[in-house]
């Protein structure tokens, strides 16, 4: 059965799967316009078990549009430390602001693109989730699965690319009655069933309409080249005296992690100090980095001078900072060994 000459067909099946299927995410048991704009700007990059429980805590303090709005910025950061990719929350509380300032409000996709950190995927799916707008999501999820249902195979360079190249697919079977369902059940098919790796095809709900299925292709497809992977090394700095800790703030306008505060790296001195040995071996992924970050403890005595963008913040104060998430972990973990060893 083609999925192209079968829209309704496909509609329903769907629609029928996602009324019994979905999971009861906190935005869709007690929908509001302002937990769907929260929910899809902090599932950009983030998984959804991932994001859950920053998402009740935010809801918590940030309740509605004029709360996010009139919060200091450092707050806004700060509950949002941990998700990593800090400019959604940036966006986030300039969206609130913009937004409370808007007389008439926007109701449709194109209105909510003018708004901070709003592209066509975000703007297609607040305005059909919360204001039943006719618009087709196209995610990641959505290309893979509208590539394996029509069997495509093309090679993409890009995910924009991808995307692009979906889009009049996803538009055609598009349920416009019930837009916002229908885009929900095409994110959490993608999700949980049409997964990346590991396709459970035995169990999906609209396998009768995927030709890739059909052949045995669903594995290469889609077919989307990939960044390809940058090994960087770090050597970082664990220094601490009087019950303070030597800490380095990324620049306000810095294009990641801005504002936030991690352990101090050799580079931000003008002569290296001098290493022993390492207390500690990290890893963490940023984009398509992959960073070794080797910590190395180092007495105060031994710094030549002190870069005016390095800071000693009091022990009993970290929690009232953002740290980047990794540097959290991995602060708590020294701390805690520092203090078992003495």
């Amino acid at each position: 059965m083609s999925l192209l000459s079968q829209p309704e067909a496909f509609q329903q099946a769907l629609a029928d799967w996602y009324a019994i299927a979905q999971r009861p995410l906190p935005w869709r048991t007690a929908p509001s316009l302002y937990k769907t704009v929260v929910s899809e700007l902090m599932a950009q990059q983030t998984q959804i078990k991932t994001m859950l429980p920053y998402f009740d805590r935010w809801l918590k303090r940030f309740p509605d549009f004029q709360a996010l709005a009139d919060a200091p910025s450092e707050d806004v950061l700060k509950h949002w430390e941990g998700l990593g990719y800090y400019s959604r929350a940036r966006n986030l509380h300039k969206l609130a602001q913009e937004y409370v300032a808007l007389d008439p409000k926007p109701s449709i996709a194109k209105e909510w693109q003018a708004l901070p950190g709003i592209g066509p995927y975000t703007s297609a799916a607040i305005s059909s989730i919360a204001q039943n707008f006719p618009a087709a999501v196209v995610d990641g999820n959505v290309v893979r699965i509208l590539a394996r249902l029509t069997n495509d195979a093309r090679a993409f360079k890009n995910n924009g690319e991808a995307v692009k190249a979906f889009t009049p697919t996803a538009d055609a079977v598009l349920n416009t009655k019930t837009p916002g369902d229908h885009n929900q059940a095409m994110m959490e098919l993608g999700a949980t069933v049409c997964q990346k790796g590991n396709p459970l095809c035995t169990v999906c709900p609209v396998v009768q309409f995927c030709a890739s299925a059909a052949q045995g292709t669903t594995e290469g497809i889609p077919n989307i080249q990939r960044k390809a992977i940058v090994q960087v090394q770090i050597d970082r700095l664990w220094i601490v005296h009087d019950g303070k800790l030597l800490l380095h703030r990324i620049a306000d306008d810095a294009r990641q992690l801005a504002g936030q505060y991690e352990l101090p790296a050799t580079t931000h001195f003008a002569t290296k100090p001098k290493l022993g040995k390492a207390l500690a071996t990290k890893s963490r992924g940023i984009t398509n980095k992959r960073i070794k970050e080797t910590i190395y403890p180092l007495k105060p005595s031994s710094l030549s001078s002190q870069p005016s963008e390095l800071h000693w913040i009091a022990l009993d104060q970290l929690d009232r900072i953002t740290l980047s998430g990794p540097h959290r972990r991995w602060t708590k973990e020294l701390l805690k060994a520092h203090s078992a060893a003495s």
